[in-house]
């Protein structure tokens, strides 16, 4: 399956680049992509309205595209149950080339890591007398063939015949929980199955009497036969045992898989260690990554719509792959270090060059789509009054009109009036409701703007919002903190503004510009705006 690619626009997400955002994620899907569109952070009252009238589900928000563990092409499913056996454990280490696995109980969860030095520690200085394990795991150690099977677990402790019969027989300590190991001495098979031992191994492929299978059967003795040698026996099956009898580290440092690469390079730099188990939020393991994996890594695939600055996208967008923009803003400081489809067009809104790319792919426009499309542009050329409007927009919503019998005028107002939620948002929420930053040499230039049908309200709190652009300012390092109040009626904006940007808003606007002053025509902060800014500044 393909790799999902997140659509977004900017931080302060907005009609036009949400329903942009949905819109592309649409023509992509239906071009065979795998994409989901995504906002960074809650929509406003306007596209609330929108969504809700035309029953599109909001997009969920995306927190940020940082690099994660799970971005990481560690050893995903690398773990082994704690049931399984040494022997098992052992060549799945060798398989990976690892030397650590990690151990997981019967519902997956992580409760330690089995090392190679566990076994050899164990071989040398453990107990290799006692066997707790399955008939399964002896069967595939020692490349048995079962003969009698009455329990499925099988433990105690070996015994290998190793001296005469006679000696044997003097010194027998057999009993329920011996396993013994033993070729063709039948005397001493006899008398094991007549002391009801727990396992008989039977090697050199040796048989055993049909009498005695008889007496095995009646005691529920269970036998195995095996082609190895006894001393081959011997010094395998201990590798038969269950993870769990040998001694291995429990109190391990555990990664989780959304934890972000940086983060797991702190924690690399404290630990110091090589390998460290991955687990999810509720400690199931899901793998094992090393130092060495970070290299082969997958970064997150993203397009952007309605914006091409870093300053207003999604945290941890440099981790991250562009593959696409779509924008009609001025080129920003981002840079890719492949070539992406980037398409950038002098329009009112980015949602008529979403429509002009249904268009050149001849892809049907659905209801749903086109009415999301007509609103974008609606509501970023204000109704098509903005300066930013170009011919193409008004050919657009006029096709957008005809698509889906929507009256356009009827519609925008509809959405001003959703969001003419002055009374009910606080001061700091109505200046950051659409608020954008720039760097422009060297200058950090923050425009905060509100399409209102309430500017009256708004300016009856002049002083307050004054005093709060200039704490704003001041605690965030912006040159210039404005705040932009558009009345659609009236075809203008009041300004409001930080004192320390002052005397270059003079320059730009009228030399004898005070606070809240209407600046007739002043709709637009991309067409008009920011680019006054930029000529007095540069």
């Amino acid at each position: 399956m393909q790799d999902k690619i997140f659509i977004f626009g900017h931080k302060n997400p907005d009609t036009d680049s949400v329903c942009s955002a949905i819109s592309l994620s649409y023509l992509y899907n239906y071009l065979g992509n795998n994409t989901e569109a995504r906002i960074l952070s809650n929509i406003n009252e306007e596209t609330k309205y929108v969504l809700k009238k035309f029953k599109v589900p909001v997009p969920e928000v995306l927190d940020d595209v940082k690099l994660q563990i799970k971005d990481i092409n560690y050893h995903k499913g690398f773990k082994i149950d704690s049931k399984s056996s040494v022997y098992n454990a052992f060549f799945e280490m060798q398989k990976d080339n690892m030397s650590t696995i990690p151990v997981i109980d019967e519902k997956d969860n992580f409760i330690g890591a089995f090392a190679m030095k566990d076994i050899a520690k164990n071989e040398i200085l453990g107990d290799t007398k006692n066997l707790k394990t399955s008939y399964d795991h002896i069967l595939e150690v020692i490349d048995g063939e079962e003969v009698l099977r009455f329990n499925d677990e099988i433990e105690g402790e070996i015994t290998n015949v190793n001296i005469r019969s006679t000696t044997f027989h003097e010194d027998n300590h057999l009993n329920k929980n011996s396993i013994l190991i033993v070729g063709d001495r039948h005397s001493i098979i006899e008398e094991a199955v007549n002391s009801k031992v727990k396992l008989i191994i039977v090697t050199y492929d040796k048989k055993i009497k049909e009498e005695h299978l008889e007496i095995a059967k009646k005691n529920k003795v269970n036998i195995i036969y095996t082609k190895k040698d006894t001393y081959d026996t011997l010094t395998t099956l201990s590798f038969a045992n269950y993870i769990t009898n040998y001694e291995f580290a429990t109190e391990l440092v555990c990664v989780k898989e959304d934890t972000d690469v940086t983060d797991f390079n702190d924690l690399v730099n404290k630990s110091r260690h090589s390998y460290y188990p991955v687990i999810d939020n509720q400690n199931k393991c899901l793998g094992l990554i090393k130092l060495s994996d970070l290299r082969d890594n997958h970064p997150k695939k993203v397009i952007l719509v309605d914006h091409n600055e870093i300053t207003q996208s999604i945290y941890g967008l440099e981790e991250a792959e562009i593959v696409g923009i779509v924008d009609h803003h001025k080129l920003g400081t981002l840079g890719t270090n492949k070539p992406i489809n980037f398409r950038n067009m002098t329009v009112g809104s980015t949602c008529t060059i979403v429509y002009e790319l249904y268009k050149e792919n001849k892809v049907k426009i659905p209801y749903h789509i086109g009415a999301l499309l007509l609103s974008g542009i609606l509501s970023d050329t204000l109704l098509l009054k903005s300066p930013t409007t170009t011919k193409t927009d008004e050919k657009v919503v006029d096709d957008l009109v005809k698509l889906t019998g929507l009256d356009a005028e009827k519609l925008a107002m509809e959405m001003f009036k959703a969001n003419d939620v002055i009374k009910s948002k606080s001061l700091k929420e109505i200046v950051y409701m659409d608020f954008k930053a720039f760097n422009i040499d060297k200058k950090v230039i923050g425009i905060g703007q509100v399409t209102t049908l309430s500017s009256k309200a708004i300016l009856k709190q002049k002083s307050s919002y004054i005093r709060f652009l200039n704490r704003e300012s001041a605690n965030k390092g912006y040159d210039i903190m404005l705040f932009v109040i558009t009345d659609i009626f009236k075809n203008g904006s009041y300004l409001l503004f930080n004192e320390s940007g002052h005397e270059t808003l003079r320059m730009i606007f009228n030399e004898n510009l005070e606070q809240g002053d209407f600046i007739k025509d002043l709709i637009s902060r991309k067409k008009q705006v920011v680019p006054m800014i930029m000529d007095i500044i540069k």
